[in-house]
């Protein structure tokens, strides 16, 4: 007589955390951010460049070494001075002010200046471009040949056509009309972009369940598209702010942005300043390097974010 075998059952083994499994929402998080940090060294080069921005604006009043009104006027190009030295490192533009200390302040109108008007043209064309593609048919062509129009401008003359019609409104040195003049030229780039994106979206057959299920429209866009093109909108956010910044400088420039004494790198190169580049040529060339640097930080960030959510181009 046989005896059969004793049936063992396995008893599954309860997987104990060790260091390759951490908690969830701790360790990919890292692990993540030290991949960008090895696969964009340019980006993330542009991200520290940008905090060390935000942080000097945020303590300029305890980092710069001057107030940004304060005068020394034996430092003044017009009196032979003013060359960089211990007492004004950049050295001090045609007024004697210290142009460190005006950089360092300026960063706060430029980063104030480039955020919002970014923040405010990249959210208002994300609305347009996701309510034209969830609309459709009239409506949405209505949009777009609006687009079209707003397109067909170049930027520094939609923001010069908007200043020039709205009235004038200075707060805290800072035209208000500056920030609408630059954030409407982003909003027909941005809501063409995002029109793509929801386009895709809106075919996805879970927006249909949200139609069956009687939703209303307000909240199949604002809680069902619109969160699913957060990538993009954050891509065009970073790239436009460098925009931003680089508008406001030309603005300022040509007399038509932030006003003095408010220091602004844009109003730095203008002025009294451009007289003096022969003889103080640091005048106008740290405010240029400032502006630049500002640029390529943002948009490397953006090309570099770009690149890290698009998984197509993750190898």
């Amino acid at each position: 007589m046989s005896v059969e075998a004793p049936v063992v059952t396995q008893i599954p083994a309860i997987d104990e955390p060790s260091e390759d499994r951490a908690l969830p929402g701790i360790r990919p998080h890292r692990r993540s951010f030290l991949d960008f940090v090895r696969q964009q060294p340019l980006g993330t080069i542009g991200f520290v460049i940008v905090v060390v921005m935000f942080v000097a604006a945020i303590f300029a009043d305890y980092v710069a070494p001057y107030a940004p009104e304060e005068v020394d006027f034996m430092a003044s190009p017009a009196l032979g001075g003013g060359q960089p030295s211990a007492e004004h490192l950049l050295g001090a533009d045609a007024f004697g002010r210290d142009i460190l200390s005006r950089l360092i302040f300026g960063a706060r109108t430029a980063l104030s200046v480039g955020f919002i008007s970014a923040f405010l043209g990249c959210s208002l064309g994300a609305v347009i471009g996701t309510i034209s593609a969830f609309a459709g048919g009239k409506v949405d062509i209505i949009i777009q040949r609006f687009i079209d129009i707003m397109l067909s401008f170049p930027i520094i003359v939609l923001a010069i056509i908007v200043i020039a019609v709205m009235p004038k409104h200075v707060v805290l040195g800072i035209d208000i009309n500056l920030i609408v003049a630059i954030s409407i030229p982003f909003i027909p780039k941005v809501a063409r972009v995002i029109r793509s994106a929801a386009l895709t979206i809106v075919t996805l057959p879970y927006i249909d369940a949200a139609r069956a299920a009687g939703y209303t429209s307000n909240r199949i866009v604002f809680r069902h598209i619109l969160p699913n093109v957060v990538a993009p909108y954050l891509i065009m956010l970073t790239a436009y702010i460098g925009q931003a910044i680089l508008l406001e400088a030309s603005l300022s420039f040509l007399g038509l942005g932030v006003v003095e004494p408010t220091p602004s790198w844009g109003l730095m190169l203008s002025g009294v300043n451009a007289d003096y580049y022969l003889i103080a040529p640091w005048t106008i060339i740290f405010p240029g390097l400032a502006i630049s640097l500002a640029v390529f930080a943002f948009n490397m960030s953006g090309d570099s974010l770009r690149d890290w959510l698009d998984p197509k181009l993750k190898l």
